[in-house]
């Protein structure tokens, strides 16, 4: 189909850009209201990216007459980025269901660990599991994060804290990546727990000198990719001292630092990663605020994830004091066996309420922040002529209705689209 287009959007009654004029991310006051239009179409080309976007009759006159291979008819309805969920381990065997009964019976979350429960339990069982179950329960995990709008995804390792199931997870989280139609950023995160039997100091050794040199290889041979590095830096895990060595090494084979930090007690991962040129941190329920300053300069993303203070009644991570220094806020569902949610428009919701980010912030932390926490918001995030076309069409007349609507995106979403290519449609 020579100059034809792969697909026209057209007549919708919003078209929330988030940014318009390629800001790689969003802060401080450009928060206050996102770009959006109304009354407009959009043009993705067979190459997957977007070529136009703007009002319906410029659209129509500038390509009356080219080719589309689908065409929607978007009247009375918005179009939205694809959501961008920053965190996420979505890779492991075993229900942690009992867990959530002792969590809600008064149990903390290191209680169940020290217990054996938790990162253990799950461990146990990511490495009696095959490769093929691992895979097929990711398949449908993220089918479901896509039906509720996400289209890239943040894909972290970690339950196998040896080598050969570290490298098995990463392998599950590689073939999705080749086969799949929701972006994947790959995460090496051997350096969730402290393995059985090993002190953080001969844990971090192990990850230095074997894991990553095997990474390094596979990654050049083309084996497997890995976007991230990520360490759980928390008081009774990996201490300051062996988070900076993993972080370093991962930073000097070319790897971004992604990590969590400050999540269960104030320990200065934040002034570490601002230090480490981290692209971005998680948690940050418990930062300082020096930690604060040094991540808004440092140009640092926060990735906050509301689900897990909910679950586990921690204190919210202090968004507001965060958005008012200027530090670029990100969200992430954190779908783990502990925090069970795929769907980044209740996250968003969550942000809105408990941690009182509004509905314009949360929207550009689960898109354009979202990505540029990943190192993708040069090309994903927002609606704007030469990105990736990854969107949205839900029927309602306001893109709010996204957030406001607590678990009804399944009613809201009628498309997903990536790339161009309608990849879910209700």
């Amino acid at each position: 189909m020579a100059g034809g287009h792969r697909l026209l959007l057209e007549n919708a009654r919003q078209v929330v850009l988030v940014c318009a004029r390629g800001e790689r991310f969003l802060a401080g006051d450009a928060l206050r209201s996102l770009a959006v239009l109304e009354g407009a179409s959009l043009v993705v080309g067979t190459d997957g990216f977007i070529k136009a976007i703007g009002p319906v009759d410029v659209i129509q006159r500038q390509f009356s007459e080219e080719t589309f291979e689908e065409r929607i008819d978007c009247s009375g309805k918005c179009i939205l980025p694809g959501l961008v969920d920053a965190h996420t381990h979505p890779v492991w065997a075993g229900e942690r269901v009992h867990e959530f009964a002792m969590k809600l019976a008064g149990a903390t979350y290191m209680e169940i660990h020290q217990a054996g429960g938790g990162i253990n339990f799950t461990v146990e069982r990511t490495r009696q599991a095959s490769e093929e179950e691992l895979f097929c329960s990711f398949q449908q995990r993220l089918q479901c994060m896509m039906r509720a709008g996400t289209t890239l995804v943040e894909c972290k390792s970690g339950y196998g804290l040896n080598l050969e199931t570290e490298l098995k997870m990463l392998r599950v989280i590689e073939r999705a990546r080749r086969e799949g139609r929701v972006g994947i950023s790959a995460t090496y995160c051997g350096a969730h727990s402290v393995p059985k039997g090993k002190t953080a100091k001969e844990a971090a050794d192990d990850i230095i000198k074997n894991h990553l040199p095997k990474l390094k290889e596979l990654g050049r041979d083309g084996e497997i990719h890995v976007d991230n590095i990520d360490v759980f830096c928390e008081k009774g895990v990996f201490d300051l001292d062996s988070t900076r060595r993993i972080l370093q090494s991962g930073k000097e084979m070319g790897l971004q630092i992604n990590f969590h930090g400050d999540e269960l007690h104030p320990v200065k991962a934040a002034e570490l990663g601002a230090e480490l040129g981290a692209q971005a941190i998680s948690h940050l329920e418990e930062v300082s605020d020096a930690g604060i300053a040094a991540m808004a300069t440092a140009r640092c993303a926060a990735v906050l994830l509301p689900t897990t203070a909910y679950m586990l009644r921690l204190k919210q991570p202090r968004a507001r004091k965060m958005l008012d220094e200027g530090v670029i806020v990100a969200l992430g569902s954190d779908f783990n066996p502990n925090a069970y949610c795929f769907s980044m428009p209740m996250v968003m919701h969550l942000a809105c309420v408990n941690m009182r980010m509004s509905m314009p912030e949360a929207l550009a932390a689960a898109t354009i922040n979202a990505a540029y926490a990943l190192g993708k918001s040069h090309t994903h995030g927002s609606l704007e002529v030469g990105k990736q076309g990854d969107l949205l069409v839900i029927n309602s007349s306001r893109w709010e209705h996204l957030i406001y609507q607590f678990g009804g995106h399944h009613e809201l979403i009628e498309y997903v689209i990536a790339k161009g290519k309608v990849i879910y449609k209700k």
